[in-house]
């Protein structure tokens, strides 16, 4: 077997590895990941699949850096061309609530699962799902206070209120799709979200 080969399989195994973790870790938390349950489910050994990661913390980590890649192709990318400022906000929320909408993960918003489960709990992990969360709110700020520079929100609106809202409003929905599977609720969260970002 050349070398070439060789890495291109282990890449192979690796994202097949990940997108299974992906899969799991939305349903049943990133602590419902075990190396035993990916192996028998992969056809794989234990020694292989933690030959690819070390360690299961490194793998909750891949598997947060692989959510994040599925999570920015759906919300984020669909709203880089957008104007910036509020034309870009408002593309951008749409994603967000078409991202739960359709399932993307089977558990819904794997970010708000992740925080759930590692809020209390110090660790790498735990900073990991808050760094996303920063930089996701870091985002909806930005984007909120160019709408306000360019007057197209009112004068004096606070940008980290707006992003503060908009973040509530989408865990309101990813809430109410998961627990309640209330079929209005992306309704209600498109009408919440139009409320606040009319000027």
């Amino acid at each position: 077997m050349s070398p070439r080969k060789s890495v291109a399989e282990a890449l192979s195994t690796r994202a097949a590895i990940l997108e299974r973790s992906v899969a799991i870790a939305s349903a049943e938390g990133l602590e419902g990941l075990t190396i035993g349950r990916l192996a028998g489910e992969l056809g794989m050994s234990k020694s292989g699949v933690l030959g690819h990661f070390g360690s299961k913390e490194t793998l909750q980590l891949a598997v947060l850096d692989r959510a994040g890649e599925i999570f920015r192709a759906e919300v984020w990318e669909p709203a880089r061309p957008a104007a910036p400022g509020l034309t870009r906000l408002r593309v951008l929320c749409e994603a967000w609530i078409s991202y739960l909408e359709r399932g993307v993960f089977p558990g819904g918003c794997f970010f708000v699962a992740a925080a759930h489960e590692f809020d209390g709990r110090p660790g790498p992990v735990r900073d990991a799902v808050e760094a996303r969360f920063d930089a996701w709110r870091g985002r909806l700020r930005k984007e909120a206070g160019r709408a306000v520079d360019a007057g197209e929100l009112p004068g004096g609106t606070d940008p980290d209120q707006v992003a503060f809202e908009l973040l509530g409003a989408v865990m309101a929905l990813n809430h109410a799709l998961q627990l309640h599977h209330d079929p209005s609720a992306p309704s209600r969260a498109r009408h919440a979200i139009q409320t606040r970002l009319t000027p």
